[in-house]
């Protein structure tokens, strides 16, 4: 199993209404101090355990936590659990597995729900895969999960591999349509690639090089306008698996040189899976960092907005 399943998450401190704007990149302030999600008061005690808690996603209102774990109560394997809060200014609730046909005996984990609060997509090592983790969605509706559909091979022209993919980001871009950011294992220097979705299906992956590098580039995660995006990696310069950002003036733009987010977010320990809020302030990660409850723990950092949204 690939290091893309050791992610986590934190709380959220801000959540802008649904439809609002976005500042630009430029217009936030620096990263705050990391603390774990289970220092916030309130927080039920099962929020994290003594198993592996990660891949943190949070949806648009900030009432619903997804992650994946391997705490007793699963189906087999890492399986996704989904915390929730009546409002934005609750604790987290006690994890609930969300069942099948999400979760299966084998590997279940890199949750993320679409903006729409329906599409949802995950990834999986079960048979009748193409090798390794591959990525998954299905739909949720009020009766409940849709059935699963791998996303293709890249034989068929899909953007699954022999190796391993992870963290699904998806992006509805003005010029290309539905977009999916997801990194890879496959053959190949690149980590980081996307897919473009044509007809309702996502095509071959296609690497986004100013992104990647000769070290391990992972676990993509987008703000909701697309201009910037936030992967770990262990490239020169990082103490371990860090956090790096990248921003961009359009979607049309390439991407500029990652930032590393710096001691506040990382330390020498191994962050992953970054997943940033609605709003744009507030970034989820896990880390294996000491004082702990498990193997790793759900942290939160927060930006302030210096500016007021446009557009």
């Amino acid at each position: 199993m690939s290091i893309l399943t050791r992610a986590a998450a934190g709380t959220l401190t801000l959540i802008l209404v649904p439809g609002a704007a976005v500042a630009a990149s430029g217009d936030f302030g620096a990263w705050s101090a990391a603390t774990r999600v289970e220092s916030a008061a309130g927080t039920d005690p099962a929020f994290n355990g003594a198993s592996l808690d990660g891949c943190p996603f949070i949806s648009r209102d900030g009432k619903t936590f997804y992650m994946a774990s391997t705490r007793p109560g699963g189906r087999g394997g890492i399986d996704i659990w989904v915390s929730s809060r009546a409002s934005v200014s609750d604790p987290w609730g006690a994890p609930v597995n969300v069942g099948e046909p999400v979760n299966s005996p084998d590997n279940d984990f890199c949750p993320t729900i679409s903006r729409d609060g329906h599409r949802f997509f995950f990834v999986s090592n079960r048979a009748g895969g193409c090798g390794g983790d591959d990525l998954y969605a299905t739909r949720l509706r009020p009766a409940g999960w849709d059935p699963v559909e791998n996303l293709g091979c890249e034989e068929a022209g899909g953007p699954n591999s022999a190796g391993n993919e992870a963290s699904p980001s998806p992006l509805p871009e003005r010029r290309w349509g539905p977009t999916l950011y997801f990194s890879s294992t496959r053959a190949g220097s690149a980590d980081i690639y996307l897919s473009r979705s044509h007809g309702g299906a996502f095509g071959p992956a296609e690497a986004v090089s100013e992104l990647n590098t000769g070290a391990t580039d992972g676990q993509p995660n987008l703000r909701r306008d697309g201009l910037e995006i936030f992967f770990f990696s262990n490239r020169t310069g990082a103490r371990g698996n860090d956090i790096y950002s990248a921003t961009r003036t359009s979607t049309e733009d390439p991407w500029s040189t990652p930032v590393n987010l710096g001691p506040n977010v990382n330390s020498t320990a191994s962050e992953t899976r970054p997943s940033l809020s609605w709003d744009g302030t507030t970034l989820f990660f896990g880390s294996n960092r000491p004082g702990g409850d498990g193997d790793t723990d759900h942290y939160v950092t927060t930006r302030e907005r210096l500016a007021a949204p446009t557009g």
